[in-house]
């Protein structure tokens, strides 16, 4: 039974809301079998379907899970989602432009810098007791957030950018909790934030970045984090400005309890300046991962934030993996004091194959997005109906369903396999495939 606690309410949403603060507060912890349907109907003095639209917007946004007869209970454990799933696999004879890949030929070779990486381990042996950071890569790294405006803070490396963003949230927050999300936004987010047993909420996006009203009604709401992508957002391109973040900083800095993480999702592959947003809030986090400009397979992103942020990832990372790679981190420092990427002619190589394919969309009556990075958003009429024309057509995309959760239907197109050539017969078949569809915000 509850015990102590008394879930309140008359009116689903009120319902929701009263269990969601008792898994926030730890009344209800994980495991934690609520009442039966009827049963707290009968209590609240509301009708069973009053408590079964509650109960199914709790299982929505991960609060709670039901298993049949033995009815529902607070999650224990995180929820595997489905969006990965939302997959169009090219085949034979098909150009795939839905994998999201930076372009193989803009990627440095590794080979140089692991040998270099080797050497140093030579020495060093790579034990246990060994600090988790390597010193040279810590003070490169923090010369390079420092130069781009990003507030003092300790340092802590990751297994990539969502490994940081995971471990910053579950430092900070409890099963229950909002976080306030980019919609459209990177798909691997919109499923960690319930798997994490949090909730999302979506805030637009312009291509200056989230819309400051909904963050500032996302926030007045209870939205207690909210995750923000500085440069080249996935999937619609769109990059902080100056003025956007003058203004998000002014909606932040009325919510000063709120977490805010920042992920520098085009670090080395634009060429637009940095706006942090960070050091308005107390509890702050961001993130530059080297994967776009250096290579995937690199699992390692580069934390700042708080001193109380980065001191729980850390302690917690000690309990898991214990650190990252001391070879990786000295191969990519390789890389960086290298100049193995020239972060320039990526950023032009992708702006041109970019703005060449919104300017033939826009030629051809076709709305599309893509100030930065390697993606163009397309807003269409039918989603389902545009991606399955585009694979008859010989071009696999990504349906916008991975990437939104109230923002209108779209498809992704990742422009990095692309050559000058294929911009026309590419433009014309998603000409043919978009259908009516209005210009909008796509948020």
């Amino acid at each position: 039974m509850l015990g102590e606690y008394r879930i309140s309410g008359r009116r689903a949403s009120e319902i929701a809301a009263s269990v969601e603060r008792g898994v926030g507060s730890g009344d209800l912890p994980p495991g934690h079998v609520l009442p039966p349907l009827r049963e707290l109907a009968t209590r609240l003095e509301v009708n069973p379907n009053t408590v079964a639209a509650a109960y199914r917007t709790l299982r929505e946004r991960g609060v709670i899970e039901t298993a049949g007869r033995r009815g529902s209970r607070v999650r224990s454990a995180p929820a595997s989602t489905s969006r990965g799933s939302l997959r169009i696999e090219a085949p034979p004879g098909v150009r795939d432009l839905g994998k999201g890949n930076p372009d193989p030929a803009l990627l440095p070779g590794l080979g140089p810098a692991f040998a270099v990486a080797a050497a140093a381990d030579a020495e060093s042996h790579g034990l246990y007791g060994q600090a988790a950071v390597v010193p040279e890569f810590a003070a490169y790294a923090r010369a390079a957030l420092d130069a781009d405006g990003v507030p003092a803070g300790p340092l802590a490396v990751t297994s990539g950018a969502l490994d940081a963003i995971e471990r910053v949230l579950a430092a900070h927050l409890r099963p229950g909790d909002a976080v306030a999300v980019e919609d459209p936004g990177w798909g691997s987010v919109l499923d960690l934030v319930p798997a994490l047993g949090l909730r999302a909420v979506p805030v637009g996006v312009d291509d200056a970045g989230p819309l400051a009203a909904d963050v500032e009604r996302a926030l007045r709401a209870g939205a207690r984090a909210l995750v923000v992508t500085d440069r080249a957002q996935n999937p619609t391109g769109a990059s902080l400005d100056a003025a956007r973040a003058r203004e998000l900083r002014a909606v932040l800095a009325r919510h000063p309890d709120v977490l805010l993480i920042e992920d520098d999702h085009g670090h080395a592959i634009v060429d637009l300046p940095l706006h942090p947003l960070a050091g308005v809030t107390d509890h702050w986090a961001f993130v530059r991962s080297v994967a776009k400009a250096y290579g995937p397979d690199l699992r390692v992103a580069v934390l700042t934030g708080d001193a109380l942020t980065v001191d729980r990832v850390r302690g917690r990372q000690r309990l898991g993996p214990g650190w990252v790679s001391r070879l990786l981190q000295r191969a990519v420092l390789h890389l960086w004091t290298s100049d193995a990427v020239d972060a320039r002619a990526v950023a032009r190589s992708y702006g041109d194959r970019r703005e060449a394919l919104v300017r033939a969309l826009a030629e051809r009556g076709v709305t599309a997005y893509g100030r930065s990075g390697m993606n163009v958003w397309v807003p269409v009429s039918d989603e389902t109906g545009a991606v399955t024309r585009l694979l008859h057509a010989g071009w696999a995309v990504a349906p916008g369903a991975r990437f939104r959760m109230a923002a209108p239907q779209a498809v992704r197109l990742t422009v990095s396999p692309l050559t000058a050539a294929d911009i026309g017969p590419l433009a014309d078949a998603v000409a043919a495939a978009a259908g009516p569809a209005r210009p909008v915000s796509y948020g």
